[in-house]
């Protein structure tokens, strides 16, 4: 229950964030949160109390039986914890398209960490501007592309406005197509400091870190040492290096081995994303590469990970492809896709794979991708097995057809992951959670397709799943791997704990009903049991509705 005296008024502006105000005074603003079970993110037990919040700040943290506010939120003995920071999204664009991230900020995700898996909103060359102007006209017809820097992008975000907090990353793969384009080969050492020159730009101009997607084009086609040599620039600056590694499926352990020579090498922390053993084949393994994540530890190697609580991962379709029939861009990969001899060596190294190379459709099949985003809307939410059978032609044929029908851009989800690996990944201290989804919104112009449930349902599955359901971890742990863990991880001393001094994000939950709601098949559904939540002092929800705040700020690593 939210109480305001007489006094205070509620502005909402298109352009600036939501502020309480005494009339006339311009006083700073004091909001209280009283009668809560506090969970503070460091992972210690609840205690009862409230917090006073002053400005953008936690001024005090106690029993406060005195301290009267202009706003009071009477939590009714739920649970206050600070707000959930998201280490692993790809909201880059859909927060220029939508700034408020309904998907997240309906889970209490305050904090948002972009430019994962090697891809960044920027920087743009003439190797790579064409196709991500193509791209973003694509997807969101009435977004323009006006930047090419990293600074000029976060600028852009910044001008706009946005109800969460944005921490960027630069991509790996990104700035390998800004020098090179699609090219399948080793850098000369001109094109190496070229760039070296981007890492370290994007780095001044406010990034956390290296990202890199080492199974997704151009950056499959880096190999290990040019990896470090721009993970190296970006650890001199005090970044991390958060990977997809490159193969989750038979190459997992020589992936997960490379990730942590990347932080052997350079002394970077390394986060590796949504850490998982892909395939039914592979179930089980992750007791190995949890103990490789451990022993690099015991050296001294800062290595921790991201998990998101869902059985089916999500990409592109095209991602199924090898790596070979991607080589100079869309346009020859819509070729190679028209050619009878390109498909059919395509299907035989699908099924066989290579030397270095496996598919995301070991272990999983047709019969288990679903189609999630395509140009008709009508095969969402079908499996390439079932498109396949209303054809009657090939599932191969199937799937390169849909390429070819949606000019290479189709989403997909595919289940392979099991429950084992699942619930032993998420109770290990060295995993957090991230969703590897997009803020988007069921209205507006993000709310297209049928995305993983996981943009939907993240958090509040873990909270409502796995801590309340299966008791896999508990509820302190919970907020600690969603919170106070991944700041320490980005180096954000200032958020992530119920404290004084630190800045006012917070989430407001009820722990007895919190829970996802979105499906595979029906993922336009928010989440439960968020009651409020709070971005920088500032009530952006509350009572099942985003208040119009735009109170969330771009943070650049310092």
């Amino acid at each position: 229950m939210l109480c305001y005296p007489e006094n205070i008024w509620q502005v909402v502006s298109s352009k600036n964030s939501i502020s309480y105000e005494e009339r006339g005074a311009g006083k700073m603003t004091k909001t209280l949160i009283t009668n809560a079970r506090i969970i503070d993110g460091s992972g210690s037990p609840w205690f009862r109390g409230s917090v006073l919040v002053e400005g953008d700040s936690i001024a005090a943290v106690g029993s406060l039986q005195d301290v009267v506010a202009d706003v009071t939120i009477d939590a009714g003995g739920t649970v206050l914890a600070p707000g959930f920071i998201d280490i692993h999204t790809h909201s880059d664009i859909p927060l220029l398209a939508d700034f408020r991230g309904m998907s997240h900020i309906t889970q209490g995700v305050t904090t948002n960490v972009i430019g994962n898996c090697g891809n960044s909103a920027a920087p743009l060359s003439s190797h790579n501007l064409v196709n991500s102007r193509a791209a973003l006209k694509a997807t969101y017809p009435d977004l323009n592309l006006e930047w090419t820097s990293l600074g000029d992008y976060l600028g852009l975000l910044e001008s706009r406005g946005v109800s969460l907090n944005v921490i960027p990353l630069v991509g790996q793969g990104t700035v390998r197509g800004a020098v090179m384009g699609f090219a399948d080969r080793q850098p000369t050492e001109e094109e190496l400091d070229q760039m070296r020159r981007l890492v370290a730009e994007a780095m001044e101009q406010g990034a956390f870190g290296l990202s890199s997607g080492l199974i997704y084009v151009p950056g499959v086609y880096a190999a290990t040492e040019e990896v470090v040599e721009l993970a190296r620039v970006a650890a001199r600056h005090g970044g991390i290096y958060a990977s997809h590694i490159r193969g989750e499926n038979d190459t997992l352990l020589d992936a997960v081995a490379e990730a942590i020579y990347i932080g052997e090498a350079t002394g970077i922390p390394v986060q590796i994303a949504h850490f998982k053993a892909m395939g039914r084949h592979m179930w089980g393994t992750s007791v190995k590469t949890l103990r490789m994540v451990e022993e690099a530890r015991e050296r001294g190697v800062q290595v921790t990970c991201d998990q998101y609580p869902y059985n089916a991962s999500a990409t592109g379709l095209a991602a199924y492809l090898p790596t070979w029939a991607h080589v100079g861009g869309k346009d020859q990969l819509l070729r190679r896709l028209r050619d009878a001899e390109e498909r059919a060596k395509m299907t035989r190294e699908i099924l066989e794979g290579t030397e270095d190379w496996v598919s995301c459709h070991k272990g999983v099949g047709w019969d288990n991708t679903l189609i999630t985003r395509c140009n008709d809307c009508e095969l969402e939410g079908l499996s390439v097995s079932k498109i396949a059978e209303l054809r009657g032609i090939d599932e191969f044929e199937t799937a390169y057809d849909l390429l070819i029908e949606n000019d290479g851009q189709v989403q997909v989800v595919y289940f392979t992951i099991g429950d084992a690996d699942l619930e032993r990944i998420m109770a290990h201290p060295a995993v957090m959670i991230g969703s590897d989804s997009s803020a988007v919104a069921i209205d507006g112009p993000t709310g297209k397709g049928k995305p993983h449930p996981r943009a939907l349902g993240t958090f509040t599955r873990v909270l409502g799943h796995y801590v309340r359901g299966k008791g896999t971890i508990t509820l302190e742990s919970a907020v600690h791997k969603m919170t106070a863990f991944p700041a320490q991880t980005l180096g954000l001393f200032d958020r992530g704990l119920v404290r004084p001094g630190m800045k006012a994000d917070l989430v407001v939950f009820d722990p007895d009903t919190v829970a996802d709601r979105a499906t595979y098949t029906d993922p336009w559904q928010y989440a439960v049991g968020i009651k409020h939540v709070l971005v920088n002092g500032v009530l952006t929800y509350t009572e099942k509705a985003h208040t119009g705040a735009k109170a969330g700020r771009v943070l650049k690593r310092k």
